[in-house]
């Protein structure tokens, strides 16, 4: 592992190769750590004053400055709290599980580039005190099934949680938890395969290097249809509202985390928020071009913008990135910008939608979710095949429609099929 993290880590033009690689790798790990906290302690502020004032409410506004100070004092009080261990639960497993759910939270900022320099033709890296580097702890040329593999071991943690408790009601949520991560699992992987289809590699650096420009960028090169179902997928698989039929007060008490308490139960609290901001950040560099500037094609706006600052005369470079006076950091303001679009996005979903039924919900992810993705996937790849070969495409995007359309009707006539001889059965006892 240590080999392919000096691998894929930056050019260093010193002498001392493997002290300064080394010295770089510690400094990364510890900036998205630490950053890592302060960004789950302010998405809480967050959530609380948007949901606050959508309601109606004050929100948090005694602890610190407009209550800034409100997620430290909670977590605070969590720690010093009695830390219950039920007589039933399975103790290593019960444990363990917090674990499960809030680390790979973490590891999944190791492979999302957080920045860059994208001016000109400079190709995402950054000079920092000689040392060429990108901002990302490593470019692995496989990153993409980096974050399927960590995304997908949450599941455990919520999994483990409720069965090691040693009670029913998180048992029931722990195991709606994983029929619906692993339902919304496949449409959220289609549509992830279209992103790989449309840029042609694995790593998440050549993805964000893609997407140079908004017309280049995968939210309008895919069609919107897989980014949609990205964010939808996405919000099942982090159990948000609408979504969040794991933990359903009504009939689960409150879900596989029920039992916990004190600083295990603040780790799945911190894991389900940081996922929160890990996902909108790979949900940005999917598909808004993450640390990519916002730039419409190749056009030169030098000639439109002469503003004058502070007494200095300044222009937007000629291509188009409007933070350039950032500098190096313009990337990093980018990849930030957009990504609290999509926080806001989730706070809104969260103050708005109600709650759906768990049939709905998997009726949904199975019957529409599914077979869009899939269908949508079939439909780009014929017409990168046909652009290749020089087919007609028309043709062959109708053939491709004809064929999902068959097919989706013979999968919901399968369906009326078998829950008539279920409606039969049933009657019959």
């Amino acid at each position: 592992m240590l080999s392919s993290l000096l691998a894929a880590d930056p050019m260093l033009d010193t002498d001392d190769w493997w002290s300064q690689v080394l010295v770089w790798i510690a400094v990364k790990v510890l900036a998205i750590f630490v950053i890592g906290l302060v960004a789950t302690m302010l998405m809480v502020w967050f959530e609380r004053k948007i949901v606050s004032g959508m309601q109606n409410r004050v929100g948090p506004n005694k602890a610190g400055p407009f209550g800034l100070l409100q997620t430290l004092a909670d977590g605070t009080k969590l720690f010093f709290k009695e830390d219950l261990l039920p007589d039933k639960a399975d103790k290593w497993v019960f444990r363990l599980a917090p674990f499960l759910a809030f680390v790979p939270a973490f590891l999944l900022w190791s492979v999302i580039p957080l920045g860059g320099d994208f001016s000109g033709d400079n190709d995402g890296t950054v000079t920092w005190g000689g040392v060429t580097t990108r901002v990302q702890l490593i470019d692995a040329p496989m990153g993409i099934l980096i974050v399927l593999a960590l995304s997908s071991i949450g599941v455990y943690g919520i999994m483990l949680a409720g069965w090691a408790s040693g009670s029913k009601y998180p048992l029931l949520g722990s195991v709606r938890a994983s029929a619906q991560m692993i339902s919304y699992e496949a449409a959220l992987g289609l549509s992830l395969a279209a992103v790989l289809l449309m840029s042609g590699t694995l790593s998440t650096s050549g993805i964000v290097d893609v997407q140079d420009g908004l017309l280049d960028w995968h939210i309008v090169s895919t069609g919107f249809i897989p980014f949609i179902i990205f964010l939808i997928a996405m919000t099942a698989e982090l159990n948000r509202p609408p979504f969040d039929l794991v933990e359903a007060e009504q009939e689960l008490v409150g879900g596989f985390n029920t039992e916990y308490s004190s600083i295990r139960f603040a780790l799945f609290f911190l894991a389900e928020f940081m996922n929160v901001i890990t996902m909108s950040g790979i949900l940005v560099t999917l598909f808004l071009g993450g640390p990519q500037p916002l730039r419409i094609g190749s056009l030169d706006f030098t000639q439109h913008f002469d503003l004058r600052l502070f007494d200095f005369d300044w222009t937007i470079v000629s291509d188009g990135n409007y933070l350039a006076l950032f500098g190096p950091l313009s990337g990093t303001v980018w990849f930030v910008l957009k990504t609290l679009i999509f926080l806001y996005v989730y706070v809104w979903f969260r103050a708005t939608l109600p709650r759906l039924r768990y049939d709905q919900l998997m009726d949904f992810g199975w019957k529409l979710l599914i077979p869009v993705a899939l269908g949508w996937f079939l439909v780009l790849a014929a017409i990168q095949l046909g652009r290749d070969e020089d087919w007609n495409i028309v043709a062959v995007v109708a053939g491709c429609l004809a064929v999902l359309g068959v097919s989706y009707l013979l999968f919901n006539a399968a369906l009326v099929v078998a829950r008539r001889n279920r409606e039969r059965e049933g009657a019959a006892y």
